[in-house]
């Protein structure tokens, strides 16, 4: 089937239906559902912690064959979901079709400065075409400005809109601009609109340091205690920026962290396999296949 309009796909699975009026295809994805885990001390199975990363393919100039290496990389390790750009959801969802590995969209990323209106628009596109997941930036200069009228009317109607579809939001704060107090509002606005995940960061909100230099901190365990502490129980923490070995993965586990960000996903878990933490293991991940 052919889809007009730039960005779109030609020749997609049947499963793509256009909906009326829309003129974009909208897809009825399988939904598996996203529990906390328990955070006590128990040796997690390497198959606990492949479920507990968002595969990150983010990189602002990764070509469509660097996407397509990736998201074989979450098939193969059985991630919880493949991250990516808005315009690449109809590619991932044909990838990743059949592996039970889900396709999360990014919304206003990387810095949150879209209207809200876009914003919204951004999360219906990338739902409709099969991402189950959504994690979007907040608008950083609101909740700096302590406008948080307008920033829990933004993350309502981008949440509404994801209860629509069925979807998991989450809501990325870029902690490396903000103050605790800042972090510890937005946990608590997250809380009462019952978003099921706040994030610490995109992993690209660099910050000029005092050298000159430009980096950033990512997910801190103090930040991450701070909001799970200031979360309701149902509010999943999810550590992005930082985490990028097994030793970083099980100690952000112990804090309460349900689900990370990762580019490292392939040495995480061929470490854990190393170090000999049970099965299951991810079939990709076991030298069976």
């Amino acid at each position: 089937m052919e889809v007009g309009a730039a960005g779109r796909t030609a020749g997609l699975p049947r499963f793509f239906a256009v909906a009326a009026g829309r003129g974009f295809p909208t897809l009825t994805p399988v939904r598996y559902p996203v529990t906390p885990m328990s955070q006590n001390n128990h040796q997690p199975s390497v198959r606990d912690l492949a479920q507990m990363i968002d595969h990150s393919l983010l990189h602002p100039t990764f070509t469509d064959a660097q996407l397509h290496e990736g998201l074989s990389v979450a098939r193969r390790c059985q991630c919880a979901t493949a991250c990516v750009k808005p315009y690449a959801v109809p590619m991932a969802m044909v990838a990743l079709l059949g592996s039970g590995v889900g396709v999360c969209a990014v919304v206003g990323f990387p810095h949150g400065n879209s209207h809200i209106a876009i914003k919204v628009t951004e999360a219906d596109r990338a739902t409709g075409e099969g991402a189950s997941e959504i994690d979007v930036v907040v608008n950083l200069g609101k909740v700096l400005g302590g406008d948080w009228d307008y920033v829990r009317e933004e993350l309502h109607e981008v949440n509404e809109i994801c209860r629509a579809r069925r979807a998991v939001l989450k809501v990325i704060f870029e902690n490396d601009y903000l103050q605790e107090s800042h972090i510890v509002r937005l946990c608590e606005i997250c809380t009462e609109l019952g978003v099921a995940f706040v994030k610490t960061s995109t992993g690209y909100g660099f910050v000029k340091q005092p050298d000159g230099s430009f980096n950033y901190r990512g997910a801190t365990d103090d930040h991450l205690r701070l909001m799970r502490r200031h979360s309701g129980p149902k509010v999943q923490i999810k550590a992005a920026g930082g985490v990028r070995t097994l030793d970083d993965l099980l100690r952000v586990r112990v804090l309460g962290v349900t689900r990370i960000g990762a580019t490292a996903t392939e040495a995480i878990l061929a470490e854990a396999i190393r170090r000999g933490l049970p099965g299951p293991v991810p079939a990709g991940l076991d030298g069976s296949t």
